[in-house]
């Protein structure tokens, strides 16, 4: 059976790190978190399964940042800085990606409840607000 999803290629600013992704409902699992770390990093990202990135270049340049319970996995690249992708804690068989290293700008994205983590509770995730890009 092959897979017919749609492959990405996405890299870091200095493009030290590149990679291939296919998304696990393309952008419909567009998303920005609200806990502390994801608030100031200001990311917006989208959902692939673990099996489904491939690092073309630049895999060894990619340094990782842990904090909390350390079950979230975020990656950076090492020589300019951008995140490129994390190791989820809600589902740890899935990567957020950073949508910025795929792809240009989305009119509408959910605001997760970070601060309320779902998996911290039985409520499960919750959205705590709506990004929008309105041009004039």
């Amino acid at each position: 059976m092959s897979d017919e999803r749609q492959q990405h290629d996405a890299a870091c600013h200095c493009g030290s790190v590149r990679f291939r992704v296919r998304l696990t409902d393309e952008f419909n699992t567009i998303r920005r978190c609200s806990c502390s770390y994801c608030r100031m990093r200001g990311a917006i990202a989208v959902s692939a399964q673990l099996s489904d990135i491939e690092f073309v270049q630049g895999e060894d340049k990619l340094t990782l940042y842990q904090f909390h319970t350390g079950t979230a996995k975020h990656y950076f690249c090492g020589t300019c800085g951008i995140y490129t992708h994390h190791q989820r804690r809600s589902n740890p068989s899935q990567f957020g990606v950073n949508v910025a290293c795929i792809a240009g700008v989305f009119h509408e994205v959910q605001v997760m409840d970070g601060i309320s983590h779902p998996s911290d509770s039985a409520a499960g995730p919750r959205v705590a607000g709506v990004l929008r890009f309105e041009p004039i």
